[in-house]
C-alpha cells in the first residue's frame, strides 16, 4: 500500500509502526451547528479509508475529537443564553445522526476537549518549563521560533509568515505568528482553573493531548481536510513534538477542497449547505458514493447534475444486485466447469478493486472495478445460471461494496401493504384490467417502488 504523504510531499510505502495495527487520528467537528458538506468529506473519506485497513487485515484504533470548547460555541450560547456545554451536547447529538445517515461508523474513542483539560494543562506546564512557551498576563503562547522544524509540515517559510501576519496591538507575543496554547478568561465565557488562572484552551492544542492520551506520542495516520494543513497541523507538529522529542505522526492525509457549481463554498456566495439540508434532497447513500467517486486529495464539485449522475451510478450496482436476487429464486443447483470459470474470472476484478486503493486509496478507479463486475455479471447472468455461481458472484459484489459502505440497502424485506398491492397489481393484469395495473404502478413508484415485469414474475426494487 502506497500513500501520499503530506509531510514528505510523496508516495510513501505505508509502514505502520507495529506490523498488524495502525494508530489514526481524523479531526472531526466544532460543535456549534449542524456539519456542511465541506466536514462530511474528511468524515466519510477516513470513516472509508478506515473500512479498507480493517479489509486488509489491520486492527485499527481509530480516534476523532470533538472540539466542544471554542469561541464560536460561546457565542452561539451568548446568542441562546444557554450554557455552552449545552451548545455543543446539542451538536454533538445531532452530528451522529447525520454522520450515522452517512454511514460513518463511529470512532473507536471520541474525546472531548471539556474532558481533557487536565492534559492540556499537564502539556502546555512541560512546554513551558523547556522554554517553548510564555505566559503575559494568564495567556500562554508558543514560541514559534524555538522550534527549529516549524514550518515542515506545509512548506511554510518562517520569514515569509512573519512579513504577512498582522499582530493586534492587544495581543504582547514575541513573534507574529506564535499562537495561543491557554486563553485567558473573559468576562462571561466558561474557564477552568490553571496555573496561569482561570481560562480556556487554545484550538490547537487540543489535538495534541486527545492523541497523546489515546494512541500515545508517536502515532501511524493523520488525517483531515486540507484546510487543516496550516495552521492547526502545523501548530500541532511543533507543540508535540516540543514536548515529547519524538516524531508525531508518520504520515498526513488531506483530502480536497469541495466546490458547489464550481465555486468555493462560502457563506457570502450563498451556496454553503449543511448535510443536514443536503440529505432533505438526496439520499445519503447518494451522497457517500458521490463523495467516494473522485479520488480524495481531488478537489470535488457538487452539483444536482454530478449527483444525480452518482445517483444513476450507485442505481446500477443496485440494478444488477437486485437482478441476481430475482434469479435465484428459480436458479439451478449445480456448479457447473462453465460457471466456474466465470467465477474465478471475476477475481480479476477484486484484484483490480485492491490494487486501486492500496494506491493511495483511489476510490475512484476502485469504484470503475466494481462496474467491470456490474457490467460482467449482467452480461454472464441468465436464467440457466447455477445457484451456486449466483450466490459467489453476489459475495464478490457484497464484499468490495461494502469494503465502501455501499450497497448497503436490502431488498428482500417489503411491508405487507406494499405487497398487497404489488399482488392486487399482477391480478389486474391478469383481467387485463390495464388502468388499474397502471394506477397501482404509479402509486407505487410515488412511494419508491419500481417494478418490472420479467419473464419469470414480477421484480421490484427501490428507487434510489
Amino acid at each position: 500500500m502506497r500513500l501520499y504523504n503530506t509531510i514528505t510531499r510523496e508516495k510513501e510505502e505505508f509502514k505502520p509502526l507495529e506490523e498488524g495495527k495502525v494508530k489514526m487520528y481524523v479531526c472531526g467537528p466544532t460543535v456549534y451547528n449542524y456539519f456542511h458538506i465541506g466536514n462530511a468529506r474528511p468524515f466519510l473519506i477516513f470513516d472509508a479509508f478506515r473500512r479498507y485497513l480493517e479489509y486488509r487485515g489491520y486492527d485499527v484504533t481509530y480516534v476523532q475529537n470533538f472540539t466542544d470548547v471554542d469561541d464560536k460555541i460561546i457565542n452561539r450560547a451568548i446568542e441562546e443564553n444557554i450554557d455552552p456545554m449545552t451548545v455543543s451536547q446539542k451538536y454533538i447529538d445531532e452530528y451522529f445522526k447525520d454522520a450515522d445517515a452517512l454511514g460513518i461508523k463511529r470512532a473507536d474513542f471520541h474525546p472531548k476537549v471539556s474532558e481533557n483539560i487536565g492534559g492540556i494543562i499537564k502539556i502546555v506546564k512541560t512546554l513551558e518549563k523547556n522554554g517553548y512557551a510564555y505566559n503575559v498576563d494568564g495567556d500562554v503562547y508558543f514560541d514559534m521560533k524555538a522550534f527549529k522544524d516549524y514550518g515542515k509540515l506545509s512548506g511554510q517559510i518562517i520569514d515569509e509568515l512573519e512579513a504577512g501576519a498582522r499582530i493586534d496591538v492587544s495581543e504582547v507575543k514575541k513573534n507574529p505568528m506564535d499562537f495561543a496554547l491557554w486563553k485567558k478568561k473573559k468576562e462571561g465565557e466558561i474557564a477552568w482553573k490553571s496555573p496561569w488562572g482561570e481560562g480556556r484552551p487554545g484550538w490547537h492544542i487540543e489535538c495534541s493531548a486527545m492523541i497523546n492520551k489515546h494512541l500515545g506520542e508517536t502515532i501511524d495516520i493523520h488525517a483531515g481536510g486540507k484546510d487543516l494543513v496550516f495552521p492547526h497541523h502545523e501548530n500541532e507538529v511543533a507543540q508535540s513534538e516540543a514536548y515529547t522529542g519524538k516524531t508525531l505522526s508518520n504520515y498526513w492525509m488531506h483530502n480536497g477542497y469541495i466546490n458547489i457549481d464550481n465555486k468555493k463554498m462560502s457563506k457570502s456566495e450563498g451556496n454553503f449547505f449543511t448535510v443536514r439540508e443536503i440529505l432533505e434532497k438526496y439520499d445519503a447513500e447518494v451522497i457517500r458514493f458521490f463523495l467516494l467517486s473522485v479520488q480524495y486529495r481531488h478537489p470535488v464539485n457538487f452539483s444536482r447534475e454530478l449527483v444525480e449522475s452518482a445517483a444513476n451510478g450507485l442505481d446500477r450496482i443496485y440494478t444488477a444486485r437486485d437482478n441476481m436476487m430475482h434469479l435465484l429464486k428459480t436458479a439451478p443447483t449445480g456448479l457447473s466447469d462453465s460457471d466456474q470459470v466465470i467465477l474465478d474470472g471475476y477475481q480479476k476484478h477484486k484484484i483490480k478493486f485492491i490494487e486501486s486503493l492500496d494506491d493511495d486509496f483511489n476510490t475512484a478507479d476502485g469504484i470503475a472495478a466494481i462496474f467491470e463486475l456490474v457490467r460482467d455479471m449482467n452480461k454472464d447472468m441468465t436464467e440457466l445460471s447455477s445457484r451456486e455461481l449466483i450466490l459467489g458472484t453476489l459475495d464478490l459484489l457484497k464484499e468490495l461494496t461494502g469494503v465502501l459502505g455501499i450497497l448497503v440497502k436490502e431488498n428482500d424485506v417489503l411491508a405487507d401493504d406494499l405487497k398487497a398491492l404489488i399482488d392486487e397489481r399482477q391480478e389486474a393484469r391478469k383481467a387485463k384490467n390495464f388502468e388499474r395495473s397502471d394506477e397501482i404502478r404509479d402509486l407505487l413508484l410515488e412511494k419508491g417502488i419500481v417494478l418490472e415485469d420479467t419473464p419469470t414474475g414480477v421484480k421490484w426494487s427501490y428507487k434510489r
